[in-house]
């Protein structure tokens, strides 16, 4: 049975004070919740990681990292290499968000050799994917969403596929305010399941968890978790308010 996921990307907001508050608030409205098949988990900034796993612990809430070096160690000024993240006792980075790719030019090559480096270390991923508006437009987001899933991970073993998450990411709903119908995202969920299933076979595509992420708010979260292929969100703005969070998990 596949896992049930929220997460919550905070990107670059809340410091560490703000970080501990809103773990407080949203571990505190969760816990009375049967969350079984249900995992939950926040993605803070790398200066409130520590932090956040303190204040996580013995909590339903799981702390991942937002992104990460591809590189051991070396001369990156900046950077946090996967060995970092697991020294402090980070277990999950999510790699591959479309903020990385348009912002810091990376690009599907790259985040393959993150991927590798991830897995090197025994983290989970949340690998994030998804198109462009024009792309939409044009009818070519399967063409593109299959060529990064192409790029980044056909390269694995079916095996490797048990410390990955996927993330579904329509560019142009990210802090738009503009959302994929429950029926586009159902859509693009079954073919990447689809594209999976056929490079890696049924049971490894039945078994990864993806994740929905483009303005999901706890008005809609109900009607797009409610989807076959549809396994959770990967919330961004929504996730930085307690209330609103929490509601989403909720939803699921």
């Amino acid at each position: 049975m596949r896992k049930k996921i929220v997460a919550g990307n905070w990107k670059m907001n809340n410091g560490v004070q703000e970080t501990e508050k809103l773990i407080n608030e949203v571990k505190d409205s969760i816990s009375i919740l049967d969350q079984k098949n249900v995992r939950v988990i926040v993605a803070p900034s790398f200066v409130s990681l520590t932090s956040a796993l303190e204040n996580a612990k013995n909590s339903k809430i799981e702390v991942a990292a937002q992104n990460m070096h591809q590189e051991k160690n070396g001369a990156y000024t900046g950077e946090i290499s996967a060995e970092i993240l697991r020294s402090i006792g980070i277990k999950t980075v999510i790699l591959g968000h479309s903020e990385r790719r348009q912002y810091f030019g990376e690009n599907d090559k790259l985040i393959a050799k993150k991927i590798d480096a991830a897995l090197a270390n025994n983290l989970e991923i949340i690998f994030c994917f998804g198109e462009l508006l024009d792309q939409r437009k044009l009818e070519n987001h399967l063409f593109e969403v299959g060529s990064q899933l192409k790029n980044s991970l056909f390269h694995l073993k079916a095996e490797d596929f048990k410390n990955i998450i996927l993330a579904y990411e329509p560019v142009w709903a990210i802090g738009t305010g503009e959302t994929a119908t429950p029926e586009q995202a159902q859509e693009m969920h079954a073919f990447v399941r689809n594209v999976l299933a056929n490079k890696f076979g049924e049971k490894t595509a039945n078994s990864i968890s993806i994740l929905y992420g483009g303005s999901v708010k706890p008005s809609n979260a109900e009607e797009i978790f409610s989807k076959e292929d549809v396994d959770g969100g990967l919330i961004g703005g929504a996730s930085l308010i307690a209330e609103d969070f929490v509601a989403i998990i909720k939803a699921i």
